[in-house]
């Protein structure tokens, strides 16, 4: 086997093993959801709890493969669409059933949980767009991001767990619920992932990146 076959055989693999790290960062978004919807089911909240520790614990694996990622100058478009993938479900759609499961579930709760997702989507989509023409350092790793990145999105979770270990979900939500005509009730809680929305797509707001 030649030199030049051995380096790529060698990059492969390496690829492959970064992809596997950006898979367990789904794997965990994925499995928070189903440990939400046990909870609605059960009102046991072990389960409640177990999918708000396996957010961050995907975080986690989405930090370790960009490492990876520009230690071994192994990034591809592969994998950068297996990683807005897994973030979208990690961060995007495994906070917002979370919140569904904890009290946020009028129509129009859902309404805002829908714009909240796909916010997510749209500044993925940007960034995976624009991300080629955005400022580096040598290591490949850019300066800022624009808009902010959908991780963020756990700092809600975060409160969301001090509420729930506080007790103050489902109908002991803060700010109760706002009675619409025809029924269009809604929790004023459930606009902070509004507004989480809203500062992922906005094209003023950069934050550095660390």
């Amino acid at each position: 086997m030649s030199k030049r076959s051995k380096v790529e055989k060698v990059e492969k693999v390496e690829e492959v093993a970064k992809n596997i790290i950006t898979l367990a960062n789904g794997a965990c978004g994925s499995s928070s959801i189903f440990l939400s919807i046990q909870y609605m089911i059960t009102k046991d909240k072990n389960f409640l709890w177990m999918s708000l520790l396996l957010m961050p614990l995907g975080m986690m694996f989405d930090l370790f493969d960009g490492k990876v990622a520009r230690w071994r100058r192994t990034a591809s478009t592969l994998g950068q669409e297996l990683d807005s993938l897994a973030d979208l479900i990690s961060f995007g759609v495994a906070p917002a059933v979370c919140a569904f499961a904890v009290g946020m579930r009028t129509f129009l709760d859902s309404i805002v949980l829908v714009v909240f997702i796909s916010c997510g989507i749209a500044r993925l989509a940007r960034y995976n767009a624009t991300v080629a023409s955005l400022p580096k350092d040598k290591s490949g790793k850019v300066h800022y991001f624009e808009g902010t990145p959908i991780p963020t999105t756990l700092c809600i979770m975060a409160l969301v767990a001090y509420l729930a270990n506080n007790g103050y979900i489902e109908d002991n939500l803060p700010g109760g619920i706002i009675k619409l005509p025809i029924n269009f009730d809604f929790h004023p809680f459930v606009l902070l992932f509004g507004l989480m929305g809203i500062t992922m797509v906005s094209k003023t707001i950069k934050i550095p990146k660390i």
